[in-house]
């Protein structure tokens, strides 16, 4: 048997075994994550978290091409030689953002924002130390201590989270990206990063003072009215500025070689035709805006002239076809979901809006495959929903398990849904699991049964039996069995007379009570 003497031992051995130095800072700091897991980390979840973040923005592919050959320079100088990878995502969010491993993405939001090749360099060389130098594998192993802190604390504890965003549609998984970059930085990673990636940008032959430019924009555009939401939403989020940023950069600029390359001219052509084309994309967020607003006919006008000036942008058809669902039109939205599939075959939104569109127009086997498609770029509860629906009017209940358990775990209306679905397949099987009991007495000394319903539907057909059990659980003696002569909403309790009679009060903890059966109501 270990003495806590030893179990110390232990546990400083494990801890001076982790110890690591900064590929970019030289500190000597604990490290539980070796760079091929933070590069496994980064592969895994690269793919779906592009896809949560508006998916690749292939109308102009060019565009990543370029921000490619810039990262690329640089990350030739950093530190550590990791796969880096870049890619520009279809969002209007002005946001940068790296996982582990060196997997990068730029929003064309942010790059209609920047003014030459250094800026983007800066943004660029910035996330690239936040991957060389760990931060985000750092912010891994911290939460990981924490978590070995707080496993005793957190039993029994539900987090749910009630924003209906896309973040919370994701299933188990596939929103673990989404959660990595849309981490706050601390100060001193932000600092950091801001350091080392201005050294980048002269061993390049840039203007390191792009970046203090850079941060003099955004401190600025963080103190107007307390920010745009669109930068609220984005790089301010996760990259705080701060008036120390900014002195910090100009403290490190004037101790770098002075000059440098900005590449304004070069930047502007590459971007030209982003910006050609950027009115599009205004009139596409101005229709978000009107559709949540339930001004459909607003934005059906605004997506469609958006479709009409970029006829090879996907999402404005997906967006046309989102109007048609929401206005209970599905047959109207099926070619617009076609059309934008074929523009776009690797983003998943137009294949769940279409996948939806199938089944609520009947062609069940169209509707399957498009939701599996869906899925396989990007989990989500709806989906999930979907096909674990499919699957039950299919007779294949363990199926229809499988896809409502995964739907239920995104704690969003639509998976509180498919977790009453799963009870109602699954109460059947395993009816204990959603009905409590609990022996108790009137004051004349009988004993009662409490009985509870746990399951998220209400429940039928309840049917319980009293046994006295020893001290090792095995039944002694059974009662007749009782049956609810009604239904018990969710949460419902209610007590009844057991139908044992009076026993000593000593007795009463070796009463248990056996749920044979439950069923959902109505069904």
């Amino acid at each position: 048997m270990f003495r806590p003497r030893l179990m110390v031992t232990l546990a400083l051995a494990a801890a001076l075994t982790a110890c690591g130095v900064n590929p970019v800072t030289g500190k000597k700091e604990l490290q539980f994550i070796s760079e091929a897991q933070e590069v496994q980390i980064g592969q895994q979840h690269y793919a779906p978290t592009r896809q949560s973040q508006g998916g690749d923005f292939v109308v102009l592919p060019e565009l990543t091409v370029y921000v490619s050959e810039v990262g690329q320079k640089l990350a030739a100088v950093a530190e550590r030689p990791l796969p880096y990878e870049f890619v520009v995502l279809n969002s209007s969010v002005p946001n940068a953002w790296a996982l582990p491993g060196g997997k990068i993405a730029v929003n064309r939001g942010l790059l209609t924002t920047l003014e030459n090749e250094a800026e983007l360099a800066a943004v660029l060389g910035h996330e690239i130390v936040h991957a060389a130098a760990r931060h985000g594998a750092q912010a891994q192993e911290r939460g990981t201590l924490l978590q070995v802190g707080m496993v005793a604390a957190s039993v029994g504890v539900a987090m749910s989270d009630v924003d209906p965003n896309l973040g919370n549609l994701m299933v188990q998984g596939a929103g673990v990206g989404a959660q990595m970059i849309s981490m706050r930085y601390g100060r001193e990673a932000e600092l950091e990063s801001d350091l080392y990636g201005m050294r980048y940008l002269e061993r390049v032959g840039y203007d390191p003072a792009a970046a203090v430019t850079l941060q003099e924009k955004f401190l600025k555009l963080s103190q107007q009215d307390g920010g745009s939401l669109s930068w609220l939403e984005g790089l301010f989020a996760s990259h705080p500025p701060s008036e120390e940023r900014v002195a910090r950069n100009r403290a490190t600029a004037a101790a770098l070689a002075a000059g440098g390359e900005l590449g304004a001219e070069r930047y502007a052509q590459r971007i030209a035709p982003l910006k050609a084309i950027q009115p599009a994309y205004d009139q596409y967020d101005q229709a978000i805006v009107a559709a949540r607003k339930k001004d459909f006919a607003t934005a059906r006008r605004l997506g469609q002239s958006a479709a009409a000036a970029v006829p090879r942008e996907g999402r404005f058809q997906q967006l046309l076809g989102d109007l048609a669902m929401a206005e209970k039109k599905p047959a109207q939205a099926l070619p617009y979901y076609e059309k934008a599939v074929s523009l776009d075959p690797g983003y998943f939104g137009a294949y769940l809006g279409g996948g939806i569109a199938y089944l609520e127009t009947g062609e069940r086997a169209k509707a399957e495959g498009w939701l599996k498609q869906s899925v396989e770029r990007l989990p989500t509860a709806p989906a999930m929903y979907y096909l674990g629906t499919l699957a039950r009017d299919a007779g294949n209940p363990d199926r229809a398990l499988e896809y409502y358990r995964a739907a239920a775990g995104s704690q969003s209306e639509i998976g509180q849904r498919a977790a009453g679905e799963f009870a109602a397949i699954d109460v059947g099987r395993n009816p204990a699991q959603y009905v409590a009991t609990a022996a108790g007495v009137d004051a004349q000394g009988r004993v009662l049964l409490r009985v509870q319903n746990r399951a998220p539907i209400p429940l039928a057909d309840i049917a319980v039996t009293p046994v006295r059990v020893d001290a090792s659980g095995r039944i002694l003696q059974q009662g007749n069995a009782l049956r609810l002569r009604r239904a018990l909403e969710p949460g419902e309790q209610l007590t009844l007379d057991a139908g044992v009679g009076v026993i000593p009060a000593e007795q009463l903890p070796s009463i248990r009570f056996r749920v044979d059966q439950a069923r959902a109501a109505g069904r």
